[in-house]
């Protein structure tokens, strides 16, 4: 499936924060977005998740429509907090669609991921507990397990120490891959970027 953006517009009050944005990004590719301050980078992806509408324009997911943007483009920002009412694991498991999965299959699921992102045996853990660090990377995890069509990224690894930055965008991008998911990234990180391994659009 291919994430598509054409001419687009945004205002924000009289002020236009961005127009004739163009961007196409296929299944499986991850697309940088960077800029100042106040371009409108955390806007974009705003409005590609449906929480803001355009002045102009056309954002398109194949084999998905308009209404259903937000349901299947997932946004994540670098302060994208865990529902504090639940534990860490009872949100990854509040991610995991139910279906004719049982409970206990559900949580092994959401075991797994927490220990592949270094937080095993974190799942009965108060949110409030863990370290931004901690909570950048549950909170990964849990859009990953929601089973998005399109990821939207707004600086993800800001709060990773350097080593753990390293291998958890490693493994976002992988997964991005495998499972044909178009990402748009924005950041300041030219490691990011580099990671992202697609092209680089800059606003403003």
């Amino acid at each position: 499936m291919k994430l598509i953006v054409e001419n687009l517009a945004i205002d924000r009050g009289e002020r236009r924060i961005f127009s004739g944005v163009n961007l196409a990004i296929a299944a499986g590719q991850a697309l940088v977005v960077t800029g100042a301050n106040g371009a409108g980078k955390s806007t974009l992806l705003k409005a590609i998740a449906g929480f803001l509408r355009p002045a102009e324009g056309r954002i398109a997911l194949e084999g998905a429509g308009e209404a259903e943007l937000r349901e299947h483009c997932h946004y994540l920002a670098h302060d994208n907090a865990l529902k504090p009412s639940l534990s860490v694991g009872e949100n990854l498991l509040f991610a995991i669609r139910a279906g004719k999965s049982k409970l206990a299959d559900r949580r092994q699921v959401a075991e797994a991921a927490l220990d592949e992102a270094g937080l095993s045996g974190f799942f009965e853990r108060d949110p409030a507990t863990l370290s931004g660090g901690q909570k950048a990377r549950a909170a990964l995890m849990r859009v990953l397990l929601s089973g998005p069509r399109a990821l939207l990224l707004d600086e993800p690894f800001s709060k990773l120490d350097t080593e753990r930055r390293a291998k958890i965008r490693t493994f976002v991008f992988e997964e991005a891959r495998q499972r044909q998911l178009p990402v748009l990234l924005v950041t300041h990180d030219a490691a990011d970027a580099q990671a992202a391994g697609g092209p680089v659009v800059t606003l403003g």
